[in-house]
């Protein structure tokens, strides 16, 4: 049986100060265990990726987002087993309603952007959130680990100056 392919969202809740991020410490067998990430996930049969972030970041933290904006693409080869795993990521400026208080997937915390990369987290993860906060152009990025080491990456950058 060949690799299958993935498409996944990588949202960002941004409210000027802090981004949203969810420490994944609730799931069994969970590849992100322990580690400070997005909210986000798969998306379903027909969906856009717009659509998906907006029903991901609802079920995951109870927000309705208002605004979502993509600000790059992320290509994961082999992240899971036979698997590659292609990521529309979102920068989330606007949202109403209230953070819920049990996420199954994770505790939700608003955190300071200068703290961020203090939390543990993927080596690439700490790469494109400093794009994020430098407000780099959108980016297509490829990032390839091995058991959880990242061995090799790149990245272009579009429509900067």
């Amino acid at each position: 049986m060949g690799k299958t392919v993935q498409l996944a969202t990588i949202c960002y809740l941004d409210n000027g100060r802090e981004f949203l991020l969810l420490h994944r410490n609730k799931k069994e067998k969970d590849i992100h265990e322990g580690k400070w990430v997005s909210v986000g996930g798969k998306l379903e049969a027909g969906e856009t990726p717009e659509a998906c972030a907006i029903r991901e970041i609802r079920e995951e933290t109870g927000l309705t987002a208002t605004r979502i904006d993509m600000v790059g693409h992320i290509t994961f080869p082999d992240f899971t087993p036979d698997k590659d795993w292609y990521c529309y990521v979102f920068r989330v400026t606007d949202f109403t309603g209230d953070l819920i208080a049990d996420c199954t997937e994770g505790t939700l915390e608003w955190v300071p952007y200068g703290d961020m990369l203090k939390k543990p987290m993927w080596t690439g993860d700490r790469l494109f959130l400093d794009w994020m906060l430098e407000r780099k152009p959108f980016f297509s990025a490829k990032f390839c680990y091995k058991q959880e080491v990242l061995t090799d990456w790149s990245v272009v950058f579009y429509g900067g100056e």
